[in-house]
C-alpha cells in the first residue's frame, strides 16, 4: 500500500547521516537482522511518496496514530528501511520505528539499532543501540546518537574500527585496533569525523589517548597527520618522522614529512601527486643542512668534510596525448655521492634522468630520447659520465614482402662528456625473416641483415682501452649477414605428461667488418649465455658486430607433468674464419669453438622454482659461469637462494671482471598473522677472481632481520638492518625500523 506521508524521508536520512559518516555503538559484531532487500515494484513517482509493506496496519483514531508492524519494509528512492514495528502519532509529531531495525542507502551502507525517535519536522531526533556497516568496510557503534537540525551528528559512547569482526570460520573477534570515544561528530558538509575524549586501542592493550583527533570518511581526501615511523641507526641517531597530508584537490595532494633525528640536523621531506585526464606526474624532495665527506682516502681517512645544504629529488612521470603518441620523464639528482646511503633513502650506486617522446601504431615505433647519469660510485668521475641527447629509434614492419616480414629501422645517437670521447652515431638497417614449416615438422627460418653505419669521434685518445676508441673523426661501416635457423621438435607422452625434444641448427654468414674503426660505447659487456647463442650478433648494443661464418648447434627439452614443468637447453657454436677476433679472452667465444652454455628450469606447483644458467670452458669443462635462483614454499613461508660467479679470467676489461656473490632470503609464517623475515647479501670474490681485491672471499654486504604482524587492517613490525660497508659519511653499522601502518584511516 502507498500513503504520502514523510515518515521513511527522515528516518531514511537521519540514519543515512550516520550511515554515510562514522559512529559505531560499543558492541561491534553483527546484527542478527538482514538488511532490507532492494524493491521489486517501481519508485514512486512523487519524491514525498514511499512504498512499503507490514503484515499489519491500524490506525488508532482516537489517539491518533498510524502503526505499521511484522516486518515492517519501507521504500524511497533507492532507500530501504526494515523494522518490526513504525508508528507516527499525528498529535505529537512523533515518529517511532522499533525492533530489529536495519537501514540501506543508495551507496550501500547499512545501519542497525533497536530504536529510533524522530519529531514529525524530521530534521532532528534520537536512536538507541546503534551499529553502522560502511559499504567501503568500516564499522560504527554507539550508545545514543543525535541529530540537529543542520545535519551535525553527535554519538555518545562510541567506537570505530575498520578491521574484520569475525575470524575465518565467522565466529566473533574483538578488532585489531578502534577508537573509543565520550564523543563524535560528524558534519556532512565536510564530510570528517571528530572524537572528543578519545583512545587508541590495539588489540587488548591499554588505550592510547588521541586528545584531539579526525579523519575523513567516504571515497574522498582530507588533510591531516599520517602514521609516523621510528628508526634508530648509527649515524643520524633515533629519527622520528611524523607525515602532514594536505588534500589539494580530487586529484592532487601533497605530503610533508619531517624527519627529526637526535645525532643530526632535522630534514624535510615534501612528495606532490597529480593525476590529469592524460596521465599523471609525482616528485619526491628531500633537504637538509649537514656535514659530508665524499671522498675516502686508502688510509681510510675522510676529506672535503663541509657543512652545506643536501638533497635529492625524485620526479617521474607519464601523459598519454592520444592514442599513438606519448610523452614520459624521470628526474632523479642528489647533491653529493653519499646522501641517499647517509640516510637510508637508495642503495643504488646510479640516477638515471630521462625524457622520452614515443609514437606506437600496430606496424611503426618512434621513440626521440635524451638520458643523463649521475653516479655515485666512489672514484668514478662523473665528467667522463656521458649525456645521449638526442637518442632517436625509428622501426617498421612491413608483411608479405617475398612471403616475408620485412623490418625497416633508422638510429641515430649522440654522447658528450666534460671530460673524454665523445661520439654520434647512426644507422639505417634492414632485416627480412621468412618462417616456415615443413612437412615433416620443422620449422626453418630464414634471415637477411644488412646495415648502414656513419659515426663521427672525437678526443678519441681520452678513451683508455684502444678497442674502444675507434677512428678519430667520421668513419662509416657496412654490414651485411645471412642465416638460416632449423628447429626440428619431437612430441609424444611420458610419465602420464607430455615431453618435447627439439633439435636446433643454425648457420650466420658474415663477411669482415670494420669493428674497430668505430667506437665502442654499448656493446663491451659481451659474454655468451643461452639468451644470445642463437642471436644474429652476440654482442650487446649496436656499435659491434660479430663477424665471418659460423654454426650454432643446441637441444631445447621440454616436460610437463601434472604439477611438474621442466626446460632446458645446452648448446654450442664453430667459427669456420681462423683469422684473429675482437672478442677478448674468457668471453667464451675468442676461439673458434665456443665454450658450452646452458639454462635448465624446474616448476614444482607453486612451490618450487628452481633456475641454473651455466657456461662450460670447452677445454676442460671448468665453469665459467654459475647462476642459481630458486625459491621454495608459498606465499606465507618461503626461501630464497641466489648464486652468481663468473671466472673468465679476463682481467684487462673492466667490464667483463669476476665475481662471486651470494644471496639468501626467508619468510616463515609461525601464526596466522605473524611472520619473521630476513636477507642476507655476501660478496664472495677474493684475488683469485680479482687480483685488485682485498677482500677475503667473505665479505658481508648487508642484511636484515625482523618480525611482522599483518592482518587487513593493521601492519606491525620491527627489522633491524647492518650494512658493512663504509662509503664517506655514510657509515656501516646497525639500523633499527619500526613500523605501525593502520589501514583504511584517513586519506
Amino acid at each position: 500500500m502507498k500513503r504520502s506521508v514523510l515518515l521513511l524521508s527522515g528516518a531514511v536520512q537521519f540514519w543515512l547521516a550516520f550511515g554515510g559518516a562514522s559512529a559505531m555503538a560499543q558492541d561491534l559484531q553483527d546484527r542478527p537482522v538482514p538488511p532490507p532487500p532492494p524493491e521489486a515494484a517501481a519508485a514512486p513517482a512523487s519524491e514525498d511518496e514511499i512504498r512499503f509493506t507490514a503484515d499489519r496496519l491500524d490506525y488508532d483514531t482516537e489517539a491518533d496514530v498510524v502503526t505499521a508492524t511484522g516486518d515492517v519494509r519501507m521504500f524511497r528512492e533507492g532507500d530501504r528501511l526494515r523494522a518490526d514495528r513504525v508508528s507516527w502519532n499525528r498529535k505529537s509529531g512523533q515518529v517511532v520505528a522499533e525492533g530489529n531495525i536495519a537501514v540501506t542507502n543508495p551507496e550501500g551502507d547499512t545501519a542497525y539499532g533497536d530504536r529510533i525517535e524522530l519529531t514529525d519536522s524530521l530534521k532532528d531526533g534520537l536512536i538507541q543501540n546503534m551499529l553502522v556497516v560502511l559499504d567501503e568496510g568500516g564499522r560504527i557503534a554507539a550508545q545514543r546518537g543525535s541529530r540537529d537540525a543542520g545535519g551535525v551528528i553527535q554519538v555518545e559512547q562510541a567506537a570505530y574500527s575498520p578491521c574484520a569482526v569475525t575470524d575465518t570460520e565467522g565466529c566473533p573477534k574483538q578488532p585489531s585496533w578502534q577508537i573509543t570515544a565520550v564523543r563524535v561528530t560528524y558534519n556532512p558538509t565536510d564530510h570528517r569525523i571528530r572524537y572528543s575524549g578519545a583512545q587508541l586501542k590495539l588489540f587488548s592493550l591499554p588505550g592510547i589517548p588521541l586528545p584531539a583527533f579526525s579523519h575523513s570518511v567516504g571515497g574522498g581526501s582530507a588533510g591531516g597527520v599520517l602514521t609516523p615511523s621510528f628508526r634508530i641507526d648509527r649515524v643520524n641517531g633515533v629519527e622520528v618522522a611524523v607525515p602532514y597530508y594536505f588534500a589539494l584537490a580530487p586529484n592532487r595532494d601533497l605530503t610533508i614529512t619531517p624527519h627529526i633525528f637526535t645525532s643530526v640536523l632535522p630534514m624535510l621531506e615534501a612528495e606532490y601527486r597529480q593525476l590529469t585526464e592524460t596521465g599523471a606526474l609525482r616528485v619526491i624532495g628531500y633537504g637538509t643542512y649537514s656535514r659530508r665527506s665524499d671522498e675516502v682516502l686508502d688510509s681510510g681517512e675522510t676529506v672535503n668534510s663541509e657543512r652545506s645544504f643536501r638533497g635529492y629529488i625524485d620526479a617521474v612521470g607519464r601523459f598519454q596525448l592520444d592514442p599513438n603518441w606519448s610523452v614520459s620523464g624521470s628526474l632523479r639528482l642528489q647533491t653529493d655521492d653519499t646522501f641517499l646511503r647517509r640516510y637510508d633513502i637508495s642503495r643504488e650506486d646510479r640516477l638515471r634522468n630521462n625524457l622520452k617522446v614515443e609514437r606506437i601504431d600496430e606496424d611503426s615505433y618512434l621513440s626521440i630520447d635524451g638520458w643523463a647519469v649521475q653516479t655515485m660510485r666512489t672514484g668514478d668521475n662523473q665528467k667522463m659520465q656521458p649525456i645521449a641527447l638526442p637518442a632517436i629509434d625509428y622501426r617498421r614492419r612491413i608483411e608479405g614482402i617475398a612471403g616475408g616480414v620485412l623490418q625497416l629501422q633508422a638510429n641515430s645517437l649522440a654522447l658528450f662528456r666534460q671530460e673524454g670521447q665523445d661520439t654520434q652515431r647512426a644507422f639505417a638497417s634492414a632485416q627480412w625473416d621468412l618462417r616456415r614449416i615443413t612437412d615433416w615438422g620443422q620449422q626453418v627460418t630464414l634471415t637477411a641483415y644488412a646495415r648502414g653505419d656513419i659515426y663521427n669521434a672525437n678526443d678519441t685518445l681520452e678513451t683508455i682501452l684502444a678497442s674502444y676508441r675507434g677512428n678519430e673523426g667520421v668513419s662509416t661501416r657496412a654490414i651485411g649477414a645471412v642465416a638460416i635457423d632449423v628447429q626440428w621438435p619431437f612430441v609424444g607422452e611420458v610419465f602420464g605428461g607430455t615431453q618435447r625434444i627439439t633439435p636446433r641448427l643454425q648457420a650466420v654468414v658474415s663477411p669482415h667488418v670494420a669493428n674497430l674503426s668505430v667506437p665502442n660505447e654499448d656493446a663491451r659487456a659481451v659474454d655468451l649465455e643461452d639468451s644470445n647463442l642463437f642471436a644474429l650478433n652476440r654482442f650487446p648494443g649496436y656499435d659491434r658486430f660479430e663477424d665471418s661464418t659460423r654454426f650454432t648447434y643446441g637441444i631445447d627439452y621440454a616436460l610437463n607433468l601434472p604439477g611438474v614443468e621442466i626446460n632446458a637447453t645446452v648448446g654450442q657454436s664453430y667459427r669456420l674464419s681462423n683469422r684473429e677476433t675482437i672478442l677478448p679472452d674468457g668471453t667464451g667465444l675468442d676461439d673458434r669453438l665456443s665454450d658450452i652454455v646452458g639454462r635448465t628450469e624446474v616448476r614444482f606447483r607453486d612451490f618450487v622454482q628452481f633456475t641454473h644458467r651455466y657456461r662450460l670452458d670447452k677445454d676442460g669443462l671448468a665453469v665459467r659461469r654459475n647462476e642459481v635462483d630458486a625459491t621454495i614454499g608459498s606465499r606465507k613461508t618461503y626461501l630464497l637462494l641466489g648464486y652468481l660467479r663468473l671466472n673468465r679470467d679476463i682481467d684487462a676489461v673492466e667490464d667483463l671482471l669476476d665475481r662471486e656473490e651470494a644471496r639468501v632470503g626467508a619468510r616463515v609464517q609461525f601464526a596466522r598473522f605473524w611472520s619473521v623475515f630476513g636477507s642476507a647479501t655476501v660478496d664472495l670474490t677474493d684475488r683469485s677472481e680479482d687480483v685488485l681485491s682485498a677482500a677475503d672471499g667473505f665479505d658481508p654486504i648487508r642484511h636484515r632481520i625482523g618480525v611482522t604482524y599483518e592482518d587487513d587492517c593493521l601492519r606491525l613490525g620491527a627489522t633491524w638492518k647492518r650494512d658493512y660497508q663504509d662509503n664517506g659519511d655514510a657509515r656501516g653499522g646497525n639500523s633499527y625500523l619500526l613500523t605501525l601502518a593502520f589501514k583504511n584511516l584517513g586519506r
